[in-house]
């Protein structure tokens, strides 16, 4: 019978390369809970209309790569491609803009899904950290995050990351600028596909990877030169505070993102170590979002950062991370020493000792490789004589030390030494 493997695009996460991702998940979460961002969760799946309002009908992400299904009650769902539309339509149903201060700063970590051809760095399954402030148009929200997301990626030890900043504009200044786009991109030699997306939103050809479309960009208009005051002091506004935080970021004119809610600020987070998937993060200030989506008027900003492609970066830097080891004691049961050294095992748990133990009947032998493969930094060993003395034997498994120790005293010893 033919074993069944993870569909394609995807990966397991297994021992010991999760732990990685977990400690990149806590290192970004931990600046989050410390700046006042509280934990939401929200459902895998959503109704399609949700991102196809919010995320943009032009986008690759709904018209290519989501997946969507009807459900056996006729229901149109879509797997979640991306977070943000998610956690406001979570915020909005719970009304949580109207239950205390705004802006609202939640924060969130699960798995997204699109169906794009895979390839390293791109799966059709990831993982993403992401934060959102709602309800609030504040351009030390933008920096805030912007600035955040550094410190996140620096605690890991990760050093060669650019950050790119931009402004998209308002829809006071952006509607000029999108008719002068489209007017240059109407004279260009472009596909059918790329003549229809330049027609709905102009401003993702300027997204376009590929080499020959990006030849014919030169010379196109600059969004910079077309941003009414108000966006331009926003925007050098936001520039000055991440400047005096220390965190250096570089202006890219043609940075769009690939999400139709995106106004004014908007940034990335990019590592040159990762090849042609170098974006490990992202995001911006969508203002106009909740009313896409049913909503009062609630100017927010927020970002997402990819767990799967930090963890690339880390590789691509040569980076260990400082990862303790699951286990502190292994205990190893000789004869009919199991039951006591079992609840010994026990006890240790309880304390807060994270204790593991040899199982299966394995002689000393066998049962020290595992102890040896556990990365505990103590084995306790006992058998029947040992018992019958009132003591254990702990072993030190860095030094090799042996010492025996009353069964009585072996948690406040273990916790001392560990100290």
């Amino acid at each position: 019978m033919a074993t069944f493997q993870a569909p394609k695009g995807t990966y397991d996460l297994i021992p010991p390369v999760s732990v990685k991702y977990l400690a990149v998940r806590e290192a970004i979460a931990a600046p989050l809970r410390n700046s006042g961002y509280g934990y939401i969760e929200t459902p895998g799946f959503e109704d399609v209309g949700l991102f196809a309002r919010g995320v943009g009908e032009s986008t690759d992400i709904v018209s290519k790569e989501m997946y969507a299904f009807e459900t056996k009650g006729g229901d149109q769902l879509a797997l979640r491609p991306e977070g943000t539309a998610s956690v406001l339509r979570a915020a909005l149903e719970a009304s949580l803009h109207k239950k205390g201060n705004l802006p609202v700063k939640l924060w969130y970590s699960g798995s997204y899904y699109r169906y794009e051809k895979p390839q390293a760095g791109r799966y059709r399954h990831f993982s993403q950290v992401g934060a959102e402030a709602i309800g609030a148009e504040d351009p030390a929200l933008d920096a805030e995050l912007i600035i955040l997301a550094d410190q996140a990626y620096r605690s890991l030890g990760l050093r060669d990351f650019r950050i790119l900043l931009n402004s998209l504009g308002d829809k006071e200044c952006r509607p000029v600028y999108r008719e002068a786009l489209q007017s240059f991109l109407r004279g260009l030699d472009l596909d059918e596909e790329t003549v229809r997306r330049a027609e709905i939103n102009p401003l993702r050809v300027l997204d376009d990877k590929r080499a020959d479309v990006q030849k014919q960009l030169v010379g196109a208009p600059v969004l910079r030169d077309y941003l009414c005051d108000a966006c331009k002091a926003y925007h050098e506004d936001v520039r000055a505070l991440v400047t005096a935080a220390g965190v250096a970021f570089e202006d890219d004119e043609k940075l769009v993102r690939g999400l139709d809610y995106y106004t004014r600020t908007t940034f990335e987070f990019v590592h040159d170590g990762l090849g042609s998937q170098s974006a490990v993060g992202g995001g911006g200030r969508y203002d106009g979002l909740s009313e896409m989506i049913g909503g009062p008027a609630l100017p927010s900003v927020g970002w997402a950062l990819g767990v799967d492609r930090t963890v690339l970066a880390l590789q691509a830097e040569g980076v260990e991370l400082d990862i303790p080891a699951s286990t502190s004691v292994f205990a190893v049961a000789l004869g009919e020493a199991k039951p006591t050294v079992f609840g010994l095992v026990t006890q240790l748990r309880k304390a807060g000792v994270a204790a593991d133990m040899s199982y299966g009947g394995k002689g000393l032998k066998g049962a020290m490789k595992d102890a040896n493969r556990s990365g505990a930094r103590f084995a306790v060993v006992a058998g029947d004589r040992d018992l019958a003395e009132g003591v254990v034997q702990l072993k030190d498994m860095e030094s090799g030390d042996q010492t025996a120790v009353p069964v009585g005293e072996l948690i406040d010893t273990v916790r001392a030494r560990l100290a």
